[in-house]
Formats: structure tokens, sequence, C-alpha cells
């Protein structure tokens, strides 16, 4: 490469670091153990100068005195007027209800997001407590995301997003004030405690070369940073902006252009006091309740006991204006309106945090979405997907005005605007308190009883005796998961997309129901004599380039009373490390190799083909008094070293999952009578699990190999789907491996294999969905536990 193709390349993940001339041999040491390259380019000097030099034309392409680059430039002046945008006022002449709530679900705005949520992966680290998937049913509709800040306590950190773009189209100061009121609506699901202690980062988008657009940026910023952020107490320490949001070009001899509107993306952060008070959407109700018709009763999970009457309460921070401007309801019928939503008060929106808060810390809350995009519409459909439970909402009367009908009391206002506030689902019982303190912040005129549930899994809105929506969940939600079927079925399998879909509008689907065969007090009492116990055996943890499931399996050993050891391939192929000094091997998940295709399989490859890594492992593995675990990549590998493990020739490859795409989703898994010493006691148990895999699926040499696997009694474990049936049904089996299987073990019952990831899930905190009665180590703690008491 030329010097100057080196030095104004834009190549992603390459890092300029600063390192002490005398601790270049440690950096040099730490990066050949990681496999990490990295070239010394140069060396800061006392004097002002910014040198490049060529080795090979022997010149200097660049000499020149820092003061040139880095001196002070030129202040920028600029002279804006502001743009006044006449904006017409919404007409909404011949769309009904029933049309604008089917618009408003299929927007992409407001529809399931599975599509894009499904292939990150959200459960590395094993710290993540909260993510997007809400439920046994597992619905995108969370409002923030929370993660753990240690393996041991339920203090961690909260984030959550903000912004409301379109707005700015008719007003860019209030579009910049809903972005920071809907990052604080969103995060306060959260157990925070004082506004103060959140912080915002903000991402700025502008065109401040195009006309009017200047005077947009400085009104938006000058609202959020000069007035509404101090009226809150809470600052913005970071951030950053694109100026240049504008694009032109030719058409023949036309000129077009395209500008994006000013936008503000606010991020919020904050840290957590109880990771487990962190509220969701779900709807919740006793599974017991009597439907009151019979042909529509279906099994639910309970997730609370004795949960009771419950109702619906809407907070409205928009106290009834119910301003429709820039809306989505506005968007799908191609305009924008007039008056948009506001932050009108941020006395309200401090007020309204604090009650939350207060309202959480209580444990009065059984539910908990924002209203934002879709407005209320929006935030009980989603709520009612994510309870699996119909809905009837009451709407209040019309008023009259000079005009005639009053377009904010109209169903069209109360139902699609997108006003600040939230929805809640308190007890019946707790209605009294829950009011007394909404009372005592300010909300007595804006908190209504807006709905209850009902048994008929129906969406129902009624005014004034009249009902206005009446519709099926499952015809609902077939419009709002649409989008993300169509996107996956032009991206992914068009068979696994259609698979998925059809299971989301399945009534009768129970959602992920736990069966646990063991005493769980049983778990509690071995972590009781671990603590006891000073004897630690050594596991090894192994990874290799790009492995980043290491830290949470180190931490599960640890908890079941292993000395954990951080062991990278390196150190086995250059004899650093020898694993004869551990009892236990377990090999890691994560993106090795950069998660290329086949990673598994190069890794096994450094083994088998290296003389020294070969013996190492051959002598392990045949030691009696070992064990070995592999997962996810780790599995991968594994299951290509079946020459070398005794008794693993049945074992299949793992390859490419039948999506097509790498798979982030929480299974159900049944565990099989296997002879595997990690599963011992937990035949029949059927537990969800953290999955994060894009090659998981089990390939044999044909079917009738398949099937010989299957009924030879070494598998450990299966997909089963919600009724505990083994499933290849996507995404319950979410690489379609065929007959369920995923866990497997050799004839002595040493060495399992495995594709999900039970560290990511061995503390009941960090499962995105578990019954409310289970305590602090999760199921998944007794296979950890088995390995410990297998030692001895």
């Amino acid at each position: 490469m030329t010097p100057l193709e080196i030095w104004c390349n834009e190549s992603q993940e390459r890092y300029v670091l600063a390192v002490s001339a005398e601790r270049l041999a440690l950096f040099t040491e730490l990066c050949q153990r990681e496999r990490c390259p990295f070239a010394v380019v140069g060396e800061a000097t006392a004097e002002k100068q910014l040198v490049l030099e060529d080795p090979h034309f022997q010149n200097k392409p660049i000499d020149m005195p820092l003061e040139v680059l880095l001196g002070k430039p030129p202040r920028m002046h600029r002279s804006e007027k502001t743009l006044v945008r006449f904006q017409p006022r919404l007409n909404l002449h011949g769309v009904s209800l029933d049309e604008a709530a089917r618009r408003i679900l299929a927007h992409p705005t407001v529809a399931d997001k599975t599509f894009l949520i499904s292939i990150g992966d959200r459960t590395v680290t094993g710290l993540v407590c909260r993510d997007q998937m809400v439920g046994p049913w597992q619905v995108p509709v969370a409002d923030c995301g929370v993660t753990a800040s240690t393996y041991t306590g339920y203090t961690g950190e909260a984030m959550s997003m903000g912004e409301r773009t379109p707005v700015a189209i008719n007003n860019a100061a209030a579009s910049a004030r809903l972005a920071v009121g809907e990052a604080l609506t969103n995060l306060a699901a959260a157990h925070i405690g004082a506004l103060g202690k959140v912080n915002l980062s903000a991402n700025w988008m502008a065109a401040p070369a195009v006309a009017g657009d200047a005077a947009d940026l400085y009104a938006a910023v000058h609202a959020v940073g000069m007035e509404l952020c101090p009226a809150l107490g809470i600052t913005i320490p970071v951030g950053k902006d694109s100026m240049s949001m504008s694009t032109v070009w030719k058409d023949g001899h036309k000129q077009k252009r395209i500008t994006a509107p000013v936008s503000l993306i606010v991020s919020a952060f904050a840290p957590v006091t109880d990771v487990r008070l962190t509220v969701t959407p779900q709807l919740q109700h006793d599974s017991d309740a009597p439907s009151s018709d019979p042909s529509t009763r279906y099994s639910l999970p309970a997730t609370h006991s004795s949960i009771g009457d419950t109702l619906l309460l809407l907070i409205d921070l928009g106290r009834g204006q119910n301003r429709l401007g820039g809306s989505i309801l506005a968007q799908t019928v191609s305009q924008m309106g007039e008056a948009t939503p506001d932050v009108d008060d941020p006395g309200d929106l401090k007020a309204f945090w604090t009650a939350i808060q207060q309202l959480i810390s209580d444990k009065k809350i059984l539910a908990y979405h924002d209203r934002s995009d879709g407005g209320l519409f929006a935030t009980a459909v989603e709520m009612a997907f994510a309870g699996h439970t119909g809905v009837t909402l009451d709407l209040a009367p019309s008023t009259k005005n000079k005009g005639g009908a009053n377009a904010a009391s109209s169903p069209y206002g109360q139902l699609f605007a997108e006003e600040l506030g939230a929805v809640i689902q308190v007890r019946e019982s707790d209605l009294d308190d829950v009011s007394a303190l909404l009372r005592s912040h300010g909300f007595k005129a804006c908190t209504s009883r807006i709905g209850t549930l009902n048994r008929d899994y129906r969406f129902v809105v009624r005014q004034s005796g009249q009902v206005l929506i009446d519709k099926d969940l499952s015809e609902l939600r077939a419009i709002w998961s649409d989008t993300t079927r169509r996107i996956a079925t032009l991206r992914d399998n068009p068979a696994c997309a259609e698979s998925e879909y059809q299971l989301k509008l399945d009534r009768t689907d129970p959602g992920i129901t736990p069966k646990i065969t063991f005493d769980l007090s049983s778990i509690h009492h071995s972590a009781f004599t671990i603590l006891h116990s000073s004897k630690r055996p050594p596991v090894a943890v192994l990874r290799e380039q790009g492995v980043n499931g290491e830290v949470e399996m180190a931490a599960a050993f640890d908890r079941a009373g292993f000395k954990a050891i951080d062991v990278h391939m390196t150190d086995i192929l250059s004899g650093r490390i020898s694993l004869k000094d551990f009892r236990g091997l377990v090999a890691c998940g994560g993106f090795s190799y950069g998660d290329v295709l086949g990673a598994g399989e190069g890794w096994a490859k450094s083994i088998l083909f290296n003389e020294r890594a070969r013996a190492e492992f051959s002598a392990f593995f045949a030691r009696p008094d070992t064990f070995a675990l592999g997962v996810c990549n780790g599995c991968q590998m594994m299951s290509n070293l079946h020459s070398i493990i005794p008794g693993a020739e049945h074992w299949p490859h793992f390859v490419q999952n039948k999506s097509e795409r790498f798979e982030a989703r929480f299974a159900s898994l049944k565990i099989e009578k296997s002879p595997s010493i990690l599963f011992t006691g937990m035949e029949g148990s059927v537990i969800p699990i953290a999955v994060s895999h894009g090659e998981g699926y089990a390939e044999f040499k044909d079917a009738a190999a398949a099937k010989a696997c299957s009924d030879s009694g070494l598998v450990s474990a299966r997909y089963v789907d919600n009724k505990h049936e083994i499933t290849e049904q996507y995404p319950l089996n979410p690489n379609s491996s065929p007959l369920g299987m995923t866990a497997l073990t050799t004839r002595d019952g040493r060495v399992t294999i495995m594709m999900p990831h039970p560290e990511r899930v061995f503390r009941t905190a960090t499962m995105s969905y578990h019954p409310a009665e289970w305590g602090e180590d999760s199921p998944w703690m007794k296979l950890f536990y088995n390995a410990r008491a297998w030692v001895g």
C-alpha cells in the first residue's frame, strides 16, 4: 500500500494506541497470546512536527508543523432565517378507525422488529437482565435494556432511546424535546430512583446548508440544551453529529434534492438499584381465570400468584390535547398535520418520573408501556400481544366545540395521538393507593381508567357504550408481524420466516412453560456446601481468537466451586500451559475467528494438525478423572475432535442454521436421559435457555445416521415446543436440527457438547423470561454444580 492508502484508509476495527516504550515488550506478549496483529507505526516526539516517512522511496510525503493542522481555525458564522412551512390541517376523510388501526400496525416504525432483533447477540456477557423480547411469548416490546453490573449482586445499568424525527418537519424544537421525553418514559420502566442519576447522549443530524434547516437545528439544540435538560436537572455529557444530511443529483436535466429533517436521537443511561424490579409491557393475569367462551380457553403460564382483577390506567402528560401533527397516523395518509405533541411542562415530566419510580419500588405496577409511536392504540395492543390476552379500552366521551366534534376528544385523537405518557396495569385492590400517589404528584386530572383485560382474546375499543373496534388479537398480530415476515422472507430462508409468522398467530400457544423435575432448593443446598469448602478444582476456560463468552463461563464455574483459569489456545500451542493440570475443560462460544463460516472447525484443526496440541487434548480426553463441555463455537469445535474423544463417534458436524441467519433466541430444552455427568438428576425437565449461533444445525451423514444417534441414548437435550413436544419447527428449534438434537454426550458421559448457552442464564435474573417463584440460581446452575459434585 502507498503512504496515501495507509494514511487515509477508513478500515473498521483498526485502532491507534499509545504505548510506553518500556512496556512495548509486554504489549507484544499480550498481542501474541491473543492472536492480535499489530504494527508499531511511529513515535511521539517533543517536536511539534507531524512527519510521515516512506522507507521505500526514502522521502517524507507529510512533514508539517502541528500548528498548521491543529491550530485555531476561523470561527464559523452563519446568518439564518426561520423558514415557516405551511402545514394544512390533518384530513382523515374516508379513513375509518379500522383502516387507521391497520395502517398504523403495518407502519415500519410501529411494526414487529423481530427480523432485526433476532440476528444480534443480546445475551453475551451473561449480564443481560432485560432484552427486547418480553414474556413467555417473546414479543419485542421492551421499553429499555437492563444489565447487571456483577455476577453476584442486583445493581446494574439501564439504557433506552428516544426520537421523534418526523415531528421536526412541523416543529423542530418540539421534536427534540419529545426525543428527550420519550427516552425518559422508556427508561422509567427500570428501578433507578432520582431523575438526576440519568445521563443522556445526543446524536444530532441535520443539513444546515439547506435554507431553514440551520434555524431549525438552532431551535432544537437551544430547546434541549438551554431549556429542557436544565429544567429536568439532567446533563448531556456526550454525543455526536452528522451535518450533511442532504443529497443532490440530476435526473436528466432536472436537479433533485432529498433532505432529512433535523433529527435528535437521544440515548439515556442510568444506574439501576435492583434489576429484578424492572417492569415490562407484559400484561399479567391469573392463568386459571375462567373464559366467557369455552371455545377460546387456552393454557397460560402463571407469572404471579393470585393477581386478581386488574385495571389499565393512562397517565396522559399531554393533558387531553391529543395533538396529531407528525404522528404515524398522519404519515400513513401522507400528511403531517398541524400542532404536534410537545413537552409543555418539564415539571410534569419530572413528577411522572418520580411517581413511576415510587410505584415500581412499592411493587404496585404489574405492567408498564410508554405511549409513543402509534399512540394509545399501539401501546395497548403491544401490551396485549406481550400478555397474550384480550384488552377492552373505554375512551372518554367526545366533546363538541364550535366547529363540531372536538378532534382532541375524538376516537382518532384519543387512540392515535403520540403525546408523552404511559399505560400501567395495577391490581384493582391497589387502585386507591396508586391513585393517591398520582394525585400527590399532580396527575389527578390526567390519569384515567382506560381499560381492563378480557378473556376472549379480542381487542375491543368502546366509547359511550358504542363498540368502535372489535378485533381478534390474532388478526391484529397478523398485521403487526407481517412487516418482519416480509423482510425475513427476502433476506432469510422463506420457509423459516413463514413458520415463525404462523407461530405468532397461534392463539393456543401456551408460551414458554418451564417444567422442573428436580428440587430447586437442592441447588441452594449445593451452593451452601460449596461456600464452606476450601477445595477448588481447576477448570480450564478455553478460548480462541474472537471468543467472547469466557467471562460468564468462568463466573458460572466459579460459583459452582471451581477455580476457573483463562486458557488461550496460544497457551497450549506454545506450551505455557498444560491440560494435565486441570480436572475440567470448557470450550467457550462467541465469534471465534471473527465468526467466519466453519470457525469451530478451523479451531479444531489448529488442534488436530499441531503435534503438541493434539497430544495435550488426546491425553486429557483419555484420562478417566476429567470432564469437558463445549458450548456454541466450542460445541462445533469439539464435534470436530470426535476422533480423539473416546465414545464420541456418533457426534454430528454443526453447520449453518436452516434459517441461513445468525439466531439469537430464548428457546426451551428438554433434558433427556443420558450418561452425561452434567445433566445428572435433570431428566425430564424443560428449561428455557439463551441461544446465539449461526451454525447450530446438526448435520449427519444421512437420515439413518441421525436416527441412530437419536436412539443411542447419548442425546442429552433437545429443543421442544411450548407443549414440551420434540420439535424441528423454527424458531422453537432455532437451527432446525433433526429430531431437536442440540446436546450430546459420550458413552461414559464425561464429555458433553451443546449449542445453547447455559452459562448466560445461570442466574435467574438474566433469563429473558422466568417464573416469578424461581430464586437466585436458575435451574441451569445445577449443570455446573453437577460437574463440581462429580469431581468430588
